[in-house]
C-alpha cells in the first residue's frame, strides 16, 4: 500500500504524508502518561506534486481555515489507544476530507415560476385562513 486512494482517479503517495506521534490528552491513566499514541498527519497541500492546479485551488479554498500559513494541512487522531489505529483513523479522515472538498460545486439553481396548481393551492389556503380569522371576530352590532 504505497498510495492512498482519495477518488477513483486520484491516488496520493504515502511518501507525501508525514506522521508524528505524541501523548494523547485526556483521561486514560498510566497508558496515556507513558505512550505516544496520538497520531498527527501533515500534508503539504501547497507544494504537492500529485495534485493538479485545479484540485489544489479547490482544496486551498475549501480547507483554508484548516491550513497553516505555509499551506500544510494538519489532522490529529487520538480516538484509539494505539498508534496504528490512530494512524489509520488519520488516513481515513484525510481521504474523506479531500474527497469532500474535491467534489465539483452543484450546478446553479435555475429560477422557475410556480405552476398553475401551486398558485391555486396558495390562493385557496389564503382564502381558508382568511375565513377562519373572520369567524373569530366579534359579531357585528347591527
Amino acid at each position: 500500500m504505497n498510495t492512498l486512494e482519495i477518488l477513483p482517479d486520484l491516488h496520493l503517495p504515502l511518501a507525501e504524508l508525514l506522521f508524528f506521534f505524541n501523548r494523547s490528552p485526556g483521561p486514560g491513566g498510566q497508558n496515556v502518561n507513558k505512550t505516544n499514541t496520538r497520531a498527527e498527519l501533515r500534508f503539504d497541500l501547497k507544494h504537492s506534486p500529485s495534485l493538479t492546479p485545479e484540485q489544489r485551488q479547490r482544496l486551498m479554498a475549501g480547507l483554508a481555515s484548516r491550513l497553516s500559513r505555509e499551506g500544510i494541512l494538519i489532522l490529529q487522531s487520538s480516538r484509539f489507544r494505539n498508534q496504528l489505529s490512530n494512524r489509520e483513523d488519520c488516513l481515513e479522515k484525510f481521504a474523506a476530507l479531500l474527497a469532500l472538498h474535491l467534489q465539483p460545486p452543484p450546478p446553479p439553481r435555475r429560477p422557475t415560476r410556480p405552476g398553475r396548481v401551486a398558485r391555486a393551492r396558495r390562493l385557496n389556503h389564503k382564502k381558508s385562513h382568511s375565513h377562519k380569522k373572520l369567524l373569530r371576530r366579534a359579531p357585528h352590532p347591527d
